[in-house]
């Protein structure tokens, strides 16, 4: 029988020093003291090697594939709600940015009628304010530029190339220069309209750039 010490001990039998301790006080190693070192009577005994760490129990794949499945499933549920709710949400945004987007043309349009409609209480104001004040000739020339004013604007109806001449304000000097140009172009040119001796023109219809 070998004696050995502590540290030996737990060497030989392949456990910790105080696993030994624990044996000594429950008196299955017997222990002796030699100049005051403590030494464990070891013989034949069977090396006691270290308990295998125990190991987790194995996990049943199948439930790991069902439970792996679920939560997929889950997911998926979640990622087409998530999807539904955005569609959703840009639709409303989209309706409304249009809704707004048509109230303010409305808005628009009604500022325009108003607006329109107020310049031609002012015009008609004036213009027979100034018709009451004014003096025979001035009225008449009032009057025909109004009326010029109203072919050209509302009307796309032949107006006399005169009349339209006069409503541009333009030179004597000028004006007789595009007259001429008409002239020469009236029996050739489809834009121009000769009744009798006077000219017509539609600018409303044509472009007359070229003659200008």
């Amino acid at each position: 029988m070998k004696k050995l010490s502590i540290e030996a001990a737990a060497k030989h039998f392949g456990v910790s020093k105080e696993a030994i301790h624990n044996r000594i006080r429950r008196g299955s190693l017997e222990v002796v003291v030699e100049e005051g070192v403590k030494l464990v009577k070891v013989g034949d005994a069977r090396v006691v090697k270290p308990r295998a760490k125990a190991t987790a129990a194995p996990r049943n794949s199948s439930n790991d594939e069902r439970y792996y499945k679920l939560l997929q499933e889950q997911n998926d549920k979640l990622q087409a709600r998530v999807e539904k709710l955005e569609g959703e949400t840009r639709t409303l945004r989209d309706q409304k940015e249009q809704m707004l987007i048509e109230e303010r043309q409305k808005i628009e349009q009604i500022y325009k009628d108003k607006d329109a409609q107020l310049k031609q209480v002012l015009n008609t104001l004036a213009t027979q304010f100034m018709l009451t004040q004014a003096p025979q000739s001035v009225k008449e020339e009032i009057t025909e530029t109004v009326e010029i004013v109203e072919v050209e604007e509302e009307s796309s109806e032949p107006i006399s190339l005169k009349k339209y001449l006069k409503s541009k304000k333009l030179s004597e000097k000028k004006s007789s220069k595009i007259k001429k140009r008409f002239m020469k172009k009236a029996s050739s040119d489809e834009r121009i309209i000769t009744v009798g001796s006077k000219l017509y023109i539609d600018p409303v219809k044509y472009d007359y750039s070229d003659l200008f």
